[in-house]
């Protein structure tokens, strides 16, 4: 008892020196706590925050609301007369923020979708493709992440985190999202969603399954979860737990995919959104309807071939470049595909009855300006030109709606089209759920195993701290004229002896987690190897989780 309680005392003056250490240099002004003031808050090696408050509505949540100086002085263990002087060390051990040292990161994700937001909030918050690794790294430079990845459509928006804290990760995530968009925190807190650890794991999977997806059962979201780890290869944020869920969600996917047939039938946002178009105009006019494609990237591609299997035999696709119009005049070579460069796009819509709109431009391509000018179309197709937009950020503006004779749909108006064939697919998603249900909980062991990594790292540690100082000992028994070989020797003796010592222990750890029973058996024997060499402390957890983020924010 006597030398633990000598380690924590230790332990405890490293950690006051680092506490105020690293909140002192963190600004230019210390925090409140760190001052003796009190702010309703639990300063905990945190930049300064801002006052708005986030509510967590999920379970199991960390608050910490009340400032430690409170803490302590309700509590009559300190006078209050001198509650400006407890240190930082001493307020975090009298207040309830320590619980913090002993929670496990948590997998979070804090999303808008299409189901709770709307495309005016999302496309504001898009982040392109070529920007995620800069946004990955900017998550992880705040103070509570130390894991992230974005997953950007034109659906969603989601930013999935490991998170010291859960309560903390929510909120800078938050206020990262708000200073990004220029979304006000309270507005992004009214149409977000937040999950955690088995609810975050089960959502990602949905949505690589297609169930989450505005077209139950649509193939497109897979291939954006696949380029999320695509993307994310050899980004330092792009961690072990995100990667590795990530990855699993795309095996998810492919799986229901397999075995349940939910993909049959099933509609793209593309053949959605002909299918709006198709809806709106006459009957009559589905033949003869002139249609024009704005850009020729994945979306557009598909747009194009639904148009086909439609029917339409002639078409004006608008492009950047020709190649990649080109490609698909290739491969469909019964249809007529005019190609024309994006600075003929005005002339084009002139001569159109049905506009799509499928590019990453973040600008609007279609103002009221632009549209005000454009002659009519004919009785024949109803009289009004159809905008078509299935791009977030949007193509086309919302203003376009005030032009007369002018029509704008955008992605959240698909939902019509989509009714008709939900019910029958749903069907389908009770069978990818029970699939969901089993990988869930095959990576929630695999992430329980992971556990195991720093006692494995912590108990060698400690063994070799142990054989190079009776190696020392030893040689210097033996003098300073040892020949090299005779203490090379001795120093492999002793590395043998030592790794065969650790080899019961170190296989009793380890473990894939594909095995309820053996994960149960080696999380036990993690902890009783824990208490038997004192390998961690509530004290030593939070310490290296500092000392890490300092790196981390330094680099």
């Amino acid at each position: 008892m006597a030398i633990a309680s000598g380690c924590a005392t230790l332990a405890g003056a490293k950690l006051e020196t680092l506490l105020l250490n690293s909140s002192l240099s963190s600004s230019s002004s210390a925090p409140a706590a760190l001052r003796g003031h009190s702010n309703n808050q639990v300063w905990l090696f945190c930049k300064p925050a801002r006052n708005s408050r986030i509510a967590l509505a999920q379970r199991g949540g960390i608050r910490c609301d009340a400032s430690a100086s409170d803490v302590a002085v309700e509590s009559g263990k300190v006078d209050p007369s001198n509650a400006s002087t407890i240190s930082a060390l001493e307020q975090l051990k009298i207040s309830a923020a320590d619980r913090y040292t002993k929670e496990r990161s948590s997998v979070v994700v804090i999303g808008l979708s299409v189901h709770t937001a709307p495309v005016e909030m999302r496309e504001k918050l898009a982040i392109p493709e070529a920007e995620w690794p800069r946004a990955i790294a900017e998550l992880c430079g705040l103070n509570h992440i130390e894991e992230a990845a974005v997953l950007s459509t034109c659906n969603r928006m989601e930013i999935y985190v490991v998170a010291l804290s859960q309560h903390r990760g929510v909120k800078e995530v938050t206020e990262w999202m708000s200073k990004t968009s220029g979304i006000p925190v309270s507005e992004i807190c009214q149409h977000r969603f937040l999950l955690y650890n088995k609810d975050a794991t089960q959502h990602i999977f949905e949505v690589s399954a297609g169930l989450d997806s505005l077209v139950l059962g649509e193939g497109q979201i897979l291939a954006q979860v696949k380029q999320v780890v695509k993307v994310g290869q050899g980004v330092v944020g792009f961690g072990r737990n995100i990667s590795g869920l990530f990855k699993h969600a795309i095996t998810v996917g492919k799986r229901v995919r397999t075995e349940t047939n939910i993909a049959a039938g099933a509609v793209s946002v593309s053949s959605a959104a002909v299918e709006l178009a198709l809806m709106k105009l006459p009957e009559s006019a589905h033949a003869t309807a002139r249609m024009l494609v704005i850009g020729a990237g994945k979306m557009g591609k598909l747009v194009i071939k639904h148009l086909v299997a439609k029917g339409c035999t002639k078409m004006v696709v608008v492009n950047r470049s020709e190649e990649r119009v080109a490609a698909i005049c290739a491969e469909l070579k019964d249809v007529e595909i005019i190609f024309k460069p994006l600075t003929e796009m005005l002339t084009c819509a002139a001569e159109a009855d049905v506009v799509f709109t499928s590019t990453a431009s973040e600008a609007p391509l279609f103002l009221k300006e632009h549209v005000k000018d454009l002659p009519p179309v004919g009785p024949e197709v109803g009289g009004v030109r159809l905008f078509i937009d299935i791009s977030v950020p949007r193509n086309v503006g919302s203003c376009v709606t005030d032009v007369e004779g002018a029509r704008v749909y955008n992605v959240d108006d698909l939902k019509e089209v989509v009714a008709a064939n939900k019910e029958d697919r749903l069907r389908k998603a009770m069978e990818a759920q029970a699939i969901i249900s089993e990988e869930s909980k095959q990576f929630e062991a695999w992430r329980d195993s992971l556990e195991t990594v720093p006692t494995i790292k912590k108990l060698r540690a400690y063994a070799e701290r142990i054989r190079l100082a009776e190696l020392d000992k030893c040689l210097s028994k033996m003098g300073d004229d040892i020949p090299k070989k005779t203490r090379r020797a001795v120093d492999d003796l002793s590395r043998g002896i030592l790794n065969k010592l650790l080899h019961g222990p170190m296989q009793h750890l380890r473990c894939d987690g594909s095995d309820s029973r053996t994960l149960s058996e080696t999380l036990e024997n993690m902890h009783a190897l824990n208490r038997m060499f004192s390998l961690e402390t509530d004290l030593s957890i939070l310490e290296e989780k500092i000392r890490a983020k300092e790196k981390q924010i330094q680099k």
